[in-house]
C-alpha cells in the first residue's frame, strides 16, 4: 500500500462509519489534510464506506479482480476411464482379481 494511502486512513481515524465520500472529504478537511491527501479523497468512488480499510482498497487495491467471465466447461471425456466398468465400482472386492479378458 502507498504510504500516502495509510496517511489518509490515519487522517481518517476517529470518522464516523459508515460514511460517505463527502463525510470522509469533510473530516480530511477538519483534520487540516494536505492538497495530496484532499486530491485522493477526491478521486473515491462516490459511495459510502463502512471501514478505512475500504477506503484504502479503493485507493489502491491489493485484491486481485475476480474474472467477470464463467469458466470454460470442460470437454466430453474421449474413452472410457481405465479399468473400464470397474473404475466406478461402487463396492470393489479388496484384493480380489479382475478378470482380463473383458
Amino acid at each position: 500500500m502507498s504510504s500516502l494511502a495509510a496517511q489518509i486512513q490515519v487522517l481518517l481515524e476517529g470518522v464516523p462509519l459508515p460514511a460517505s465520500k463527502q463525510e470522509l472529504l469533510q473530516h480530511a478537511r477538519g483534520e487540516r489534510a494536505g492538497a495530496a491527501e484532499l486530491a485522493l479523497l477526491e478521486a473515491l468512488p462516490d459511495k459510502e464506506y463502512g471501514s478505512l480499510d475500504e477506503v484504502g482498497e479503493s485507493l489502491y487495491p491489493v485484491q486481485p479482480a475476480t474474472p467477470s467471465q464463467q469458466p470454460e466447461r470442460p470437454k466430453p471425456e474421449s474413452d472410457l476411464p481405465p479399468g473400464g466398468e470397474a473404475y466406478t465400482d461402487p463396492a470393489p472386492v479388496p484384493g480380489a482379481v479382475r478378470d482380463l479378458a473383458d
